[in-house]
C-alpha cells in the first residue's frame, strides 16, 4: 500500500542519466463503473521511458494520493532506469500511469466533486489495462510492479489478466482484505475528511506514513520537529484537495484478492519492510498466503535496513539486491511459457 501517500511538495527532480519521460494523455471512452455509474470519457494522464519494442514493456503504479512523478527522480528512476540499472531505459519501456483520481488524470476536483462516479480498485485497473492495449497497443508485458495501492493492483493484475505478464513485483502491499488497524485509520481519515477537516486527516496520514529512524535522525531536537512539522502541515494542506483523498481512500473499500491467489501465473516477489506501520510485519498475512501463489516469493527487509518506513518502496537501493535475484526468474519464465 504506497509510501502510502507520495504526496508531492515540491518538483521532482529529473535525474540526468535517463532518458526524459514522455507525457500524453489517452481518452478511454464509454467508461462504466462497478457503482452502476458511468462517464463518456476519462483521462488516463501517463508517462513513458525509453522505446517500445517487443516484450519489453514494464508497467509502474503509484500508490494512494500519489501521481506518475513520484517515480521521477534521482533516487528511484536516477537507481533502476540509468544506464546499467536493472530496468535500464536502453532496455525496457517503462509505462507510468497516472491513476483516475490522481496526478492530471480525471478526478473528482476537475468539477464533480461528490458526484463524481464512486470507482474501486477494480475500475483503476480496468483503465490500466485499456491505457496499455487500446491507448498503447501493448499485449503483453515484461513487468508489472507497483507501490503501496500500486503493490495491490499488482496482485490484481496477476489474477485477473494471468498470461499478460512475465513477472510482478507488489511493493508494500499485503494480498487481503483491509481490516483491522488498517481499515480504522483510513476510515478515521475519510470521516475528518467528510467534515471538512482536512487538517486532522493530513496528521493520521503523516503518521501512518512516518519513518520512525529517519525522523529521529533528522528531527533530532523539538525545535526541529516543531519547524518541520509546521513546513510540512502548510505545504500538505495546500496541495491536497479533500475531495480526490476522500475518493482514493474509499477505492480501497473492497479489495480483497486473496481468494484468488492460485490464478496468479507468473513469478511473483513481494517486498515489504519490518518499519512500514501501514504493513506491518507481526501480522504475518503475506507470510500465510503466499503457499498460494505458484511463483511466489516473499521477502521482508529488516526495519534497520530499511530506514524510510512505509517509503522504503520508492529506494530502490534498499531492494534491488533482491530484484536482481528475481530478473532472472522472470526472464526464464517467459522464455520457457511465452
Amino acid at each position: 500500500m504506497r509510501c502510502f501517500f507520495i504526496l508531492l511538495l515540491a518538483t521532482s527532480s529529473l535525474a540526468a542519466n535517463f532518458p526524459a519521460p514522455v507525457e500524453g494523455d489517452f481518452i478511454a471512452r464509454d467508461v462504466h463503473f462497478r457503482s452502476g455509474e458511468s462517464l463518456p470519457e476519462v483521462r488516463i494522464h501517463y508517462a513513458t521511458i525509453g522505446t517500445k519494442r517487443p516484450g519489453n514493456a514494464v508497467l509502474l503504479l503509484h500508490g494512494t494520493g500519489g501521481s506518475l512523478h513520484q517515480f521521477l527522480n534521482d533516487h528511484f528512476a536516477g537507481v533502476l532506469f540509468a544506464p546499467g540499472g536493472l530496468l535500464d531505459a536502453a532496455r525496457f519501456f517503462i509505462i507510468i500511469p497516472d491513476n483516475i483520481g490522481h496526478g492530471q488524470s480525471t478526478k473528482p476536483s476537475d468539477g464533480l466533486h461528490e458526484k463524481f462516479p464512486r470507482y474501486d480498485y477494480d475500475d483503476m485497473i480496468g483503465l490500466q489495462h485499456r491505457l496499455v492495449t487500446e491507448g498503447l497497443g501493448i499485449e503483453h508485458l515484461f513487468l508489472v510492479m507497483g507501490t503501496s495501492m500500486g503493490g495491490m493492483h499488482t496482485w490484481m493484475w496477476g489474477e485477473r489478466w494471468p498470461q499478460m505478464m512475465d513477472g510482478l513485483l507488489p511493493l508494500a502491499s499485503a494480498p487481503a482484505a483491509i481490516a483491522g488497524r488498517n481499515r480504522v485509520w483510513r476510515t478515521m481519515m475519510m470521516d475528518d475528511l467528510r467534515a471538512n477537516d482536512l487538517t486532522a486527516a493530513v496528521q493520521v496520514l503523516m503518521l501512518v506514513t512516518s519513518a520512525p529512524l529517519q525522523w529521529q535522525s533528522t528531527l533530532p531536537s523539538r525545535h526541529e520537529a516543531d519547524r518541520w512539522l509546521a513546513v510540512q502541515m502548510k505545504a500538505r494542506l495546500a496541495s491536497i484537495k479533500p475531495d480526490d483523498l476522500l475518493y482514493a481512500l474509499d477505492a480501497s473499500r473492497d479489495y480483497d484478492p486473496a481468494p484468488h491467489l492460485d490464478q496468479i501465473a507468473a513469478p511473483l516477489l513481494a517486498i515489504n519492510t519490518g518499519d512500514d506501520f501501514v504493513n506491518p510485519p507481526e501480522l504475518g498475512i503475506v507470510e500465510r498466503l503466499m503457499p498460494r501463489v505458484k511463483r511466489g516469493r516473499f521477502v521482508l527487509i529488516p526495519a534497520a535496513q530499511a530506514g524510510y518506513g512505509h517509503g522504503t518502496h520508492t529506494r530502490p537501493l534498499v531492494w534491488q539486491g533482491e530484484l536482481a535475484k528475481f530478473l532472472p526468474m522472470v526472464e526464464s519464465y517467459r522464455e520457457n511459457y511465452h
